[in-house]
């Protein structure tokens, strides 16, 4: 439960934005605009219960999507309450990212899970379908955190994954009487990278996964492509119960940014997670899962690195030794022992290792590129990606040329509405070479963020279209824009 000092910093944040404190009996507080005056006459702050397991200090790119609506939902009458897990960094996957507490509305109410997390699955628990440590640990873990609230919530808010966060969520929301609207930020069970020990234990978890969200009011999928799975998965009665909110991009991280002035050298940046050893490790076994029936479909998880990218590179260096020697590729994100040897054995030597780098940098490396390089998962003929990673809408909006090495989904259908670069098949090596050899040669113009096929990714808009949501399921009918 909040302290003395954290109640201070509430009632300092409400006085600086003209709000008006209001008795706890009272659900929300009245939203105020410039000059204290109401925007919505008789409209008070709606309290939003978000359960986020991963949130600052924690950086990383499973937290951008929750920092932003967080950030944005004060301005659309929301004021939002954040049970999450503890704040120390937990290895490669949750990194420490300091600067994002600067995103976060003063004297935001944050509630933790304390102690640290066991391991999220154990090998007993995967192979036998029960609740693994991590689980257990969760789910405890937050409905002791719903005994400390004052009040009740309006509404609840669950960002998913972990996914063991939802029956917990749901529990709470029961307890409450209040409605729960669940994020997914990958599909869950419907995802084609997710790989399970049979199919036996794929089909369990999509009967759990179909029993949990049917109870939800709301069900909101990140791309078109999961949100039409998911329709298929729930049926047709509940499909006015889910919606699509794609990542985006924040215009407030590229305010003052430049392209970086012409200097000789062709610079190719890459962002975030490489999965070479993921790829190694899946086609040394991948056969068997495929029999067993672990995968959604067939999926080659090497493509999702550098490993073709630098092969392109090294043909480069053969071919075009000039060319070559003016490229330099730069790596942003925490890599693997196998992502580090691959870079490092490699015969192209002008390669950046930068590791864990704050998003703010991280979005000037963006800005100043020449090639944004985007990896994904290779795809058997006729099946489309379920997932757009959440680099993509920033790629975007910063306006290099990207190659978009990726499967036919949403990822390729965005880049190319954007007219952003070249699409090339996952391990085209081939048509990397062509593409960075054009972008040298001919240097592109870099496309434009005020495009409508870029600008409906900013996430104003999309925390507008969850604030509509909201409004919904708590019994509203029009959509609410923001009016200050």
């Amino acid at each position: 439960m909040p302290g003395s000092d954290d109640r201070s910093r509430q009632r300092h944040w409400c006085k600086q934005r003209g709000h008006r404190e209001h008795p706890r009996t009272q659900r929300g507080r009245r939203l105020a605009g410039k000059g204290g005056q109401t925007l919505w006459p008789g409209c008070m702050m709606k309290r939003l219960l978000f359960l986020a397991h991963y949130f600052p200090p924690i950086g990383g790119a499973g937290v951008q999507r929750s920092v932003k609506f967080v950030k944005h939902l004060p301005a659309f009458g929301i004021e939002p309450i954040i049970f999450t897990g503890p704040s120390e960094a937990q290895g490669r996957w949750q990194p420490e990212d300091a600067s994002l507490d600067s995103e976060l509305p003063p004297g935001l109410e944050v509630h933790r899970i304390q102690g640290s997390p066991p391991t999220q699955t154990t090998r007993a628990s995967r192979l036998l379908g029960t609740t693994s440590p991590f689980g257990k640990w969760l789910s405890e873990g937050l409905l002791r955190l719903s005994e400390t609230l004052d009040a009740a919530p309006d509404v609840l808010l669950v960002s998913l994954a972990p996914y063991e966060a939802l029956a917990p969520a749901l529990s709470m929301a029961r307890k409450w009487g209040c409605p729960i609207v669940a994020d997914l930020r990958d599909p869950w069970a419907l995802d084609e990278v997710r790989i399970y020990p049979s199919s036996w234990h794929r089909q369990r978890e999509q009967a759990q996964m179909q029993r949990l969200l049917g109870q939800c009011d709301a069900v909101i999928w990140n791309c078109p492509e999961a949100h039409a799975a998911g329709r298929d998965l729930l049926g047709e009665a509940g499909s006015q119960r889910q919606h699509c909110i794609p990542n985006g991009y924040d215009e407030d991280d590229f305010a003052g940014l430049r392209p970086r002035a012409p200097d000789g050298r062709l610079r190719i940046v890459h962002s975030g997670y490489l999965h070479a050893e993921l790829g190694l490790r899946h086609r040394a076994r991948g056969r068997l899962q495929r029999l067993l029936g672990g995968e959604l479909s067939p999926v080659d998880f090497l493509t999702r690195s550098h490993v073709f990218l630098l092969k392109a590179l090294e043909r480069l260096q053969r071919e075009q030794p000039q060319l070559a020697g003016s490229i330099d590729l730069h790596l942003y994100g925490v890599l693997s022992p196998s992502d580090t040897r691959i870079a490092q054995e490699s015969s192209f030597k002008s390669i950046h290792l930068h590791g864990y780098t704050p998003h703010s940098g991280l979005v000037r490396a963006l800005v100043e590129s020449d090639i944004l390089f985007l990896p994904m998962h290779d795809l058997t003929q006729g099946r489309r990606a379920r997932i757009v990673p959440g680099k993509t809408y920033e790629y975007l909006r910063a306006g290099a040329p990207i190659l978009a090495a990726v499967p036919p989904g949403d990822a390729r259908d965005f880049v190319i509405a954007a007219e952003a670069g070249h699409c090339v098949p996952p391990a085209g090596s081939d048509e990397m070479v062509d593409a960075i050899a054009s972008a040298a040669e001919k240097p592109e113009k870099r496309s434009s963020p005020v495009r409508e096929a870029i600008a409906r990714f900013e996430r104003r808009r999309l925390t507008a279209e969850l604030a509509s949501i909201l409004d919904q399921v708590l019994g509203g009918s029009s959509p609410i824009t923001p009016r200050i």
